[in-house]
């Protein structure tokens, strides 16, 4: 019969956050080591199963059969950890949180999540994906508990997290950008700042366009953009890999920042929620910091 040793927790954390981080290298930075210790954990834990655990010779560590069986353990086991250290420490949190956000700002919400449901595995959390109007009525109705809106005159108010560039993305290897009158694809109408802001900076220097495509999700939008049917108005962060910034040379007016901003229901906090509102304060901000040179202008 197989002798069962007792797993060590900081290696199923490594292991964890190799899969979480897409490489040993981002899981050194996150975990505060060199990446040769990632690797001798990944080494060791792999010795004591006597199989391997990550599939070799591709880009992302990809996890073998086995491997995803573990890391569902380990997930687990890392979960149970962080309860009893609340728990005997008097810290352990509960409850459900409420959060807001807006469909655009997804892209904020996974790893940032993630991280505070390990860290506080006692908390539920329900998330609810709208527009940032109604969004910010909910938190002040009490229905959430935390929005994370942009700021716009319809949804004013909140602590801003942060600023982005507001910006014209289009689709490489299209010259939508060229056309006349200018396509674009726009969310509803009275219900987004950045179709505002496009329609207002278009019009102070006389480009005419028109409404090619309207959506109130990023993703019908960018699934427009990418076709080459038209272009958008975005923030980097929500750029994907598909989508690229329209560079200045090509005419286009110039647009204000953008705030996003972070809404809390009246009257104290639940300690849950306070805590969540500074997982999320701390991730948006560090986020925040674009390179706009990454993108390449279409």
């Amino acid at each position: 019969m197989t002798n069962f040793r007792p797993l060590d927790l900081v290696v199923l954390n490594t292991f964890v956050t190799v899969v979480d981080k897409g490489g040993f290298t981002a899981a050194a930075d996150a975990l505060h080591l060199a990446q040769s210790t990632v690797s001798a954990h990944m080494k060791r834990l792999e010795e004591t199963f006597e199989q391997p655990l990550l599939q070799r010779g591709r880009k992302a560590p990809i996890p073998t059969p086995a491997g995803e069986r573990l890391l569902s353990h380990a997930r687990q086991m890392l979960r149970q950890n962080a309860l009893a250290w609340q728990d005997v420490s008097d810290q352990r949190l509960d409850g459900v949180v409420r959060l807001g956000i807006p469909d655009d700002y997804v892209v904020y919400l996974p790893e940032a999540l993630s991280e505070f449901e390990a860290q506080y595995p006692g908390v539920e959390l329900q998330v609810d994906c709208g527009l940032s109007v109604d969004l910010v009525q909910s938190v002040r109705a009490g229905s959430l508990d935390l929005a994370i809106t942009t700021r716009q005159p319809k949804s004013p108010g909140g602590e801003v997290l942060c600023q982005e560039p507001t910006v014209w993305a289009g689709a490489p290897g299209h010259d939508t950008q060229r056309r006349t009158p200018l396509p674009l694809a726009v969310s509803t109408d009275g219900v987004c700042i950045f179709r505002e802001r496009a329609l207002a900076a278009l019009d102070a220097v006389g480009i005419p366009w028109r409404i090619a495509y309207t959506s109130a999700s990023l993703s019908g939008l960018t699934a427009a953009v990418r076709a080459g049917l038209a272009i958008t108005v975005l923030t980097p962060s929500m750029l994907g890999s598909d989508l690229s910034i329209i560079d200045s040379a090509e005419g286009l007016p110039e647009l204000p920042m953008t705030e996003i901003a972070l809404h809390r229901s009246p009257g104290r906090p639940k300690e849950a929620a306070r805590q969540l509102a500074l997982s999320l304060q701390a991730h948006i901000q560090a986020r925040s910091t674009v390179d706009l040179n990454k993108a390449a202008p279409v």
